[in-house]
């Protein structure tokens, strides 16, 4: 978009930045219930990571490189509010930490091998 003959690129966003930390924090507290509060904990995490807080100039998202660990820290954001409001069943950092950390998915590629080639048939 050009703005005042500057171009400015438009961020097109989905889920991909609040969700993935905000069910893993519900997941690694062991919530009894989502809360308006825990919600607003992921937000205010990602909008302490936004780069525009550092360069006004700055796309308005982080990368999709720094998703996954973007994720973590508004996991834990989420778990430590719904600590704060009496809805998680985790009671320490330590434990909250173990819950983090089992809970993480990491994905696992096996190496492309490609199949032997079938002998042909013939046909009749």
């Amino acid at each position: 978009m050009n703005v005042e003959g500057r171009i400015v690129p438009i961020t097109q966003t989905n889920n991909s930045y609040i969700f993935p930390g905000l069910a893993l924090g519900i997941i690694a507290a062991k919530a009894k219930r989502v809360t308006d509060g825990m919600i607003k904990a992921a937000t205010k995490e990602l909008v302490r990571h936004l780069p525009t807080s550092r360069d006004k100039q700055a796309p308005l998202l982080p990368p999709l490189s720094e998703v996954r660990p973007l994720g973590t820290l508004i996991a834990r954001a989420v778990a430590k509010q719904a600590i704060r409001e009496g809805q998680a069943q985790v009671s320490n950092d330590v434990e909250l930490n173990r819950k983090l950390r089992a809970n993480v998915w990491e994905p696992v590629y096996i190496p492309y091998k490609p199949a032997p080639a079938s002998p042909k048939k013939e046909h009749w």
